[in-house]
């Protein structure tokens, strides 16, 4: 745990993380906090008034009039969506910053990430019928801890990424050459943030193999997810098979029918995203 703590510290001082970002998260977790205070912060950055509005406006809600103003904004979409909304924006740019790296791809991380956060957002509203904001913000937040090993020790990581055929091999792979992996490193980062337990949870056991785990659970969806994603070839590693705990694996099975339909629309679900986030 205090080398992930470590690498987390490092990363954190290559690319610090917008000051918005922290300021919003104390807001979710104070429970006196109104949407006045969420407003008065998002109005001061730009950017985010320009994301704010493309989503609250896509057709992802299909409102019948355009909603132009931010308090309305931040009152239709709620706190949580707000919250994810910074977090998604804040992180885009460390997932999709260019580089030379031909065995590992930030983008490919950042369209793995997505096509994982939506499909789980899918899993939990269609499959469950419970929200699935927080369901979105693990899957955005999963596999961040990959790209604090491979900007701070590349060399050894590439090696990983380019010998591994599974994704249990790379937490084992990672384990042996950092003393830590991405799931510790992302859980250490929601801890950080001081997220819900359930997500902390979901993000450091996306990758762990349970005999009795719930499909419900945000850790059975986040992991119902990814194995989705990557059948659909929305990879991170090209040839590595994900994992999945076996219960799920009985539960996609039990209930093959509704997955269908979800398969279909991700690609659809995913342009919608791709919209507003780029």
């Amino acid at each position: 745990m205090s080398t992930a703590k470590e690498l987390l510290d490092k990363f954190a001082d290559i690319h610090p993380l917008p000051h918005v970002v922290t300021t919003v998260t104390n807001l979710i977790n104070d429970s006196e906090s109104t949407m006045k205070d969420f407003e008065d912060i998002i109005k001061m950055d730009p950017v985010l008034v320009s994301r704010l509005l493309t989503l609250v406006n896509s057709p992802f809600y299909g409102l019948t009039q355009t909603v132009d103003s931010i308090s309305r904004a931040v009152a239709f979409l709620g706190m949580k969506n707000l919250h994810n909304l910074v977090v998604t924006d804040a992180l885009k740019n460390i997932f999709v910053d260019p580089g030379t790296n031909l065995i590992f791809s930030k983008k490919k991380v950042w369209i793995h990430s997505a096509a994982v956060s939506i499909c789980s957002k899918m899993v939990a509203e269609r499959i469950f019928g419970i929200n699935g904001d927080d369901a979105f913000l693990c899957g955005i937040l999963h596999d961040f801890g990959l790209l604090v090993e491979e900007q701070l020790m590349r060399e050894d990581f590439n090696k990983i990424c380019s010998s591994i055929s599974s994704t249990t091999a790379l937490i084992e792979a990672e384990q042996a050459a950092f003393s830590t992996n991405h799931c510790e490193i992302g859980h250490i980062m929601t801890l950080d943030w001081n997220m819900p337990l359930t997500i902390q949870e979901a993000i450091r056991d996306h990758h762990t193999n349970f005999e009795d785990i719930e499909p419900a659970s945000l850790t059975g969806i986040v992991q119902i997810a990814e194995y989705i994603a990557s059948q659909m070839e929305y990879n991170i590693l090209p040839n590595v098979t994900t994992d999945i705990s076996p219960p799920l694996m009985i539960h996609l099975e039990d209930n093959a029918d509704e997955y269908n339909v979800l398969v279909e629309d991700l690609p659809e679900e995913l342009e919608k995203a791709q919209s507003i986030y780029g």
